[in-house]
């Protein structure tokens, strides 16, 4: 089976959406933010509604009006100059109002989030003289030769319990940690909610396939694991089906509802076996879900 590409910056704004849940009728928050040309992109901009109200998160405390926030995943470093262009970045976007000084400087900040600490780049601030404090763990705000109020957050310092999605998004995860994962996804009740820690879950789990081997070894957790996937299951089978029926439209061919159906149900079969499940399950699985014969599930293995 051919190897999936974790796509790590869809599951960062979702955690971002959950870590600012208590505040997030107070911001906006702006995905990958277009700055002028398409190359230059924010990964997301979060923009304050109202300053007066403190953030209840911490990552928040430096927020002003404008925050610029870009993402590093795991197989990316941070070094000097994704600092410089970070800083570059807000820069632009405080030059690009509709009017003279519309975006006010000092209304701007600048965050860096990574999982490990930079340690080249915390070196190159301690030569060059930047002044480096850490409020809070996990967190550094870089004072001197800066722009704009700027930090950089190091995910796997902050604290675990009170930062689960972003913490999620690593490929070290340990067993209790996804299982605190799990059961925060399960206690969430709002449809707004649900959607974010999927995308966050849809990550955790794709790079950390080993873990969640050993949970599925655990029948309340494998269980736990399969309700919570369904949904992912059936967008799987909702969008092989629906590429499949505009396929058809376009070529005006039967065929191309059909090898959408059946795109659909070979990415349960991958879904089901990333999660080591055993072809007698799967089949079983696919016969009851698509309503196929012995032989004709057993095509699909």
């Amino acid at each position: 089976m051919k190897e999936t590409k974790i796509q790590w910056h869809p599951g960062f704004v979702a955690a971002m959406n959950l870590e600012f849940a208590k505040d997030r009728e107070r911001l906006k928050f702006e995905k990958e933010y277009n700055l002028n040309t398409k190359p230059l992109e924010i990964d997301l901009l979060v923009i304050r509604k109202d300053s007066t109200v403190r953030i209840s998160n911490e990552i928040g405390f430096l927020f002003r009006g404008y925050n610029i926030m870009e993402y590093k995943s795991p197989e990316d470093s941070l070094d000097i100059d994704d600092f410089y262009k970070a800083g570059a970045y807000a820069s632009l976007y405080k030059s690009y109002g509709k009017r003279v000084d519309e975006v006010r400087a000092e209304d701007v900040t600048v965050s860096l989030v990574r999982e490990g600490k930079p340690e080249g780049l915390f070196g190159y601030f301690k030569e060059h003289g930047y002044p480096v404090s850490s409020p809070y763990p996990g967190i550094y705000y870089i004072e001197g030769n800066v722009l704009f109020p700027t930090q950089i957050i190091v995910t796997k310092e902050l604290e675990e319990e009170s930062h689960i999605w972003l913490g999620a998004l690593s490929e070290r995860m340990k067993k209790q940690s996804m299982a605190r994962l799990l059961k925060s996804v399960e206690s969430l009740t709002e449809k707004a909610d649900k959607e974010f820690a999927d995308s966050v879950l849809e990550v955790s789990i794709g790079a950390n396939k080993q873990v969640i081997e050993e949970l599925m070894g655990d029948d309340d957790m494998c269980q736990a694991l399969m309700e919570i996937m369904e949904p992912q299951l059936l967008l799987r089978e909702r969008k092989g089906k629906e590429e499949g029926i505009q396929e058809g439209r376009e070529e005006g061919r039967e065929e191309g509802i059909q090898e959408g159906i059946e795109e659909g149900i070979q990415g349960t079969v991958d879904t089901l076996r990333d999660f080591g499940h055993g072809d007698l399950e799967i089949k079983s699985a696919i016969m009851r879900r698509y309503g196929l014969s012995m032989e004709e599930a057993e095509g699909y293995l």
